[in-house]
């Protein structure tokens, strides 16, 4: 009993679903935050690393004095995000390629958008409440004239 291999060229039927196509804006999404993902980070380690004292001048004060800006919250909220969004539909690909057992991809999936989307709701209220003042600061630095004049 011999069975017949169907022609590669032969036109294939296919179904279309109605309704947005998901696939393509994850892929479309993926190259879009690939690239502003590159300008945001490299601007980060640029003004992190080379301006002023480069990695000696990093310290606490640094940093408080970054999330000051509303520009730098702004940078780093919209880092945080479009990694964290980019790194699950990653994930999400891998899982949807190598997981075969349906309700187990679900879990899965449901697993990594959840926690996506806590990780980006803690790294936000981070970035937006950030008080460089609430530590006992007496030893003189910057953060001490910033904060008792406020």
């Amino acid at each position: 009993m011999s069975q017949a291999i169907a022609d590669p060229r032969a036109p294939q039927r296919t179904v279309r679903r109605s309704g947005p196509n998901l696939e393509k804006w994850g892929w479309i999404y993926m190259r879009a935050s690939g690239v502003l993902l590159i300008v945001l980070i490299f601007g980060h380690l640029f003004v992190n690393l080379m301006v002023g004292e480069g990695i000696h001048g990093i310290d606490f004060a640094f940093v408080a004095g970054k999330l000051a800006s509303p520009f730098w919250q702004w940078w780093d909220v919209l880092m945080l995000w479009l990694a964290l969004i980019h790194g699950a539909n990653g994930m999400r690909t891998i899982v949807n390629d190598y997981v075969t057992h349906e309700g187990t991809r679900k879990v899965l999936v449901w697993a990594l958008w959840l926690s996506a989307g806590f990780l980006i709701l803690l790294g936000t209220l981070v970035v937006f409440t950030f008080d460089p003042c609430i530590p006992n600061l007496s030893d003189g630095s910057i953060l001490t004239e910033i904060c008792s004049a406020a």
